[in-house]
């Protein structure tokens, strides 16, 4: 009974608007005291319909009341607070619980907006508060009141991004541009909705991306493999047709050496006969020499004087067949080398572009250009004959009288120009050195018509035309 009665003296001493201990007590001509502020919070938001009314038993007043504090419970209230209040009895708050803000001393386990079940019963007897929304307790919820003013922090400013209460926005706060916290949040949830829009639509934009590159490397994959493969297949067949060249080769050089053997050996066989016969004939004179019988040597030398025709002199020349074959293998070799030279580029392997959104820029500094340099010579063969090539091919001068230069194919008759000895793959960066009047830099194919202009579909040469006597370009060794 005694704890009844003390929770029932908390209760008369609360402020039923607030549900706390009365703070600044006023009492109303209908007899219901209130904090001070809480009421005169509560007659500001009558302010705009001229009539106000008690939150207790609805009595209206017009005018508003000129409020005063109740001395006798101030003094009431104050000797409460320093005798002390008697502890809750039931729905003790423990650790982890969100506590009552109204409770004092051993505070009660918070059940809605942080009141517990007790003093949220009297916050629903209360009209103008049992229209307000309640939420689940929380231990933030105390961040969400105004340090200045001790209230719910409903507003938001947005000239200074920040919530505030009611009291902010008609104080410091004043002529901002101020929303309720809700119509804010709706504002602001909308643009978290887009957003949320957006980054589900980059997740599926990055997905297809994810797939297209996954693609794209079992592309890259079998498109290699295949290369692979069908390269293998190719030099198999270049090999084993070389082999085969190589086998005709033998075959025919071993057949024609085994031809001329053979008739050297006839000869050198008739040569011997003859040299027999000749040895037997000359025994025979001799011993007819030496014959004393006049009449027998008469009688046998017609018959062994007579000597047979001989054979003609054997004219020995240089065979010079398999120095032919020699020669014909090495022309195929070294046009097979200026193939593997000259149209190797066509079958080099070239950099895969995947094109992406942060793919790294042109370079635009003579540094980024230098990533790509490359070391260029020029080719003697392309150089028309009033061009002298020096510095191991890097430099060429022209001149007014010709050089005499061996003709060829890939030589300029009409400009005075050369190509690049190397083919230009990729990125390649090259600088040119020059003196004189005038000359053009070019890129170029091998195989261009000596005098035209064409579009680029072969590898590219990089090319010089110099123009008047004593010019000089030279492709710089970069560093």
């Amino acid at each position: 009974m005694a704890q009844k009665g003390a929770q029932l003296d908390r209760e008369t001493f609360s402020c039923s608007i607030c549900l706390d201990l009365l703070k600044d007590p006023v009492t109303t001509t209908c007899g219901h005291s209130y904090c001070m502020k809480c009421i005169k919070t509560h007659w500001d938001e009558e302010d705009r319909k001229g009539i106000y009314s008690c939150p207790e038993c609805r009595q209206t007043f017009t005018p508003r009341p000129v409020l005063l504090k109740n001395t006798m419970l101030a003094v009431l209230v104050d000797q409460m607070k320093k005798t002390g209040l008697p502890a809750a009895p039931a729905d003790l708050c423990y650790a982890g619980d969100v506590a009552c803000d109204v409770c004092t001393g051993r505070k009660l386990k918070a059940f809605k907006s942080s009141y517990c079940e007790q003093h949220l019963q009297r916050y629903y007897d209360v009209a103008p508060l049992s229209k307000h929304k309640l939420v689940e307790p929380s231990k933030k919820l105390q961040e969400n009141i105004c340090s200045q003013h001790d209230e719910v922090m409903k507003m938001f400013c947005r000239t200074d991004r920040q919530s505030i209460c009611y009291l902010c926005s008609v104080d410091q706060h004043k002529g901002h541009d101020t929303v309720s916290a809700a119509a804010e949040r709706t504002e602001k949830q909308k643009e978290l909705k887009v957003s949320r829009l957006n980054i589900q639509q980059r997740i599926q934009d990055r997905k297809k991306d994810v797939k297209l590159l996954q693609q794209e490397v079992q592309n890259i994959n079998r498109s290699a493999d295949k290369a692979v493969e069908d390269s293998e297949k190719m030099f198999t067949e270049l090999i084993r047709l070389m082999q085969k060249r190589s086998s005709e080769v033998k075959r025919q050089v071993r057949s024609q050496q085994e031809t001329e053997v053979s008739g050297v050996k006839e000869v050198e066989e008739k040569l011997q006969q003859e040299i027999r016969e000749l040895k037997r004939k000359g025994a025979e004179l001799k011993k007819l020499s030496n014959t004393e019988d006049h009449n027998q040597f008469l009688h046998s030398y017609p018959s062994l004087s007579a000597l047979s025709p001989s054979t003609s002199r054997i004219q020995i020349r240089p065979l010079r067949y398999f120095e032919d074959v020699t020669a014909a293998v090495s022309r195929v070799r070294d046009k097979l080398q200026d193939v593997l030279r000259d149209k190797w580029t066509d079958v080099s392997l070239t950099e895969v572009d995947v094109l992406l959104s942060d793919s790294p820029a042109e370079p635009t500094t003579r540094a980024g250009f230098l990533k790509y340099s490359c070391e260029i010579t020029m080719d003697p063969n392309t150089a028309r004959t009033k061009l002298v090539l020096s510095e191991g091919n890097r430099k060429a001068t022209r001149m007014s009288n010709k050089q005499p230069y061996p003709s060829h194919p890939d030589r300029f008759t009409y400009w005075n120009q050369v190509l690049s000895r190397e083919s230009l793959t990729g990125r390649c960066y090259w600088e040119v050195e020059w003196s004189g009047d005038g000359g053009h830099v070019a890129a170029s194919y091998k195989n261009i018509s000596r005098g035209v202009q064409t579009t680029f579909t072969q590898p590219l040469y990089a090319g010089l035309w110099l123009l008047n006597y004593g010019d000089t370009a030279e492709f710089c060794k970069l560093k």
